[in-house]
């Protein structure tokens, strides 16, 4: 290990040069061709046969080992759409890029030397959109893996700078959207028409009085509402986004089943029609105790125990969940890396310590060696 660390030492000035040159790089889900190729053309000069892909930039590497049996880390490459200044442009505001960069180097670290299981690297498209995970799921990334771990930068007021925490707890998200369709009419006659947007209303109200029984905190509410193009007349339909969070998967499904009847009830009320569909909906993260103990061994060693944070609790949601909720005897676990990161993740001026992705590719390169003496 001492000597993959002053590797990793030694490529400080590669390590962070590839940071900033892959923030340049930023592409949104599904497009990220020039990320993907940078990451692939690193990969390969460095000996790797990199696995590609038909209709989307995700890639995967290996480090062949005595075993057939495949310890796994993974990585995201898409950047966000933002407006900034007026201008809606990629913007690599929630840390792919450092994830990517370490992954990155955490794969040259262990190829200069010989493993027991196979080691797989798996760089991934698409985790804004809540897509690329199981994309890569299709594409077999999980075969024989019985360990994987992920890395995330975390908000300074979550993780301090210098520290880390074994695990991620993300709650489960999901959204519902939907069209009111009502009856057009003019202003001056209401009552020949049905105004979507008194439908919209009784839908809010609604969504605000749904209570499930639990002590696992949720929840719902409406956040998009996009009706009418004049002030006299009364619209025909009326779009609407409602967004759910739980903090375990058993409640997202009691939370998306309530909203549903309740769809379905104002439209009854209404006598509109209201046509509506889930989407985006990504997984909370199940803890695994093996994984987790693992992962504060990497953790202090490396940075010392005092560093060492028991766990990160986080609002948020991210798609890794997918490969546990697809795979759930696989043992896996997301490490939280302080690195003073402000003001907070998706904010289109976040900014954090770059050298803590120095401290971030250490854990993990120590964390695989750890999964690599495992018996799975």
């Amino acid at each position: 290990m001492v000597l993959l660390e002053n590797f990793i030492d030694t490529e400080r000035k590669q390590i962070l040069n590839t940071y900033k040159e892959l923030h340049e790089l930023a592409e949104p889900s599904w497009k990220e061709e020039k990320t993907s190729l940078y990451v692939r053309q690193k990969l390969e000069r460095a000996g790797f046969d990199v696995q590609t892909f038909q209709g989307h930039y995700g890639l995967i590497a290996e480090i062949k080992g005595e075993s057939h049996e495949v310890i796994a880390v993974r990585a995201d490459m898409d950047a966000l759409l933002q407006e900034i200044d007026g201008v809606v442009q990629a913007n690599h505001s929630c840390g792919h890029d450092g994830h990517s960069t370490m992954v990155l180097f955490t794969a040259l670290a262990l190829a200069k030397i010989k493993h027991h299981h196979t080691i797989r690297f798996i760089f991934q498209p698409a985790e804004e959109k809540a897509e690329g995970a199981l994309k890569m799921i299709e594409e077999g990334a999980l075969e024989n893996v019985k360990f994987l771990c992920g890395i995330h930068l975390r908000p300074a007021f979550e993780v301090a700078n210098g520290m880390a925490a074994p695990v991620i707890l993300h709650g489960a998200s999901s959204c519902i959207r939907g069209t009111i369709k009502g009856t057009p009419a003019h202003a001056a006659r209401p009552e020949e028409g049905n105004n979507p947007i008194e439908a919209a209303a009784l839908l809010v109200q609604a969504l605000q009085k749904i209570h499930v029984q639990t002590d696992v905190s949720y929840s719902i509410k409406m956040t998009e509402l996009h009706c009418g193009e004049a002030s006299n007349l009364i619209p025909e339909t009326a779009r609407f986004s409602v967004d759910l969070r739980a903090k375990s998967n058993e409640v997202m499904e009691l939370l998306i089943d309530e909203a549903k009847q309740t769809i379905r009830s104002i439209e009854e009320l209404s006598k509109t029609k209201i046509i509506f569909q889930q989407d985006s909906y990504s997984p909370a993260a199940v803890k695994n105790e093996h994984a987790v103990m693992l992962a504060e061994e990497a953790i202090k060693s490396v940075l010392g125990e005092k560093c060492f944070v028991p766990m990160c609790d986080s609002p948020g949601a991210e798609d890794f969940h997918f490969y546990t909720l697809k795979q759930p005897d696989m043992v896996a676990t997301m490490i939280g890396l302080g690195c003073g990161l402000e003001p907070g993740l998706h904010h289109p001026e976040m900014r954090f310590d770059i050298t803590a992705l120095l401290n971030g590719t250490k854990i993990l390169t120590k964390l695989l060696l750890e999964a690599d003496k495992q018996t799975w």
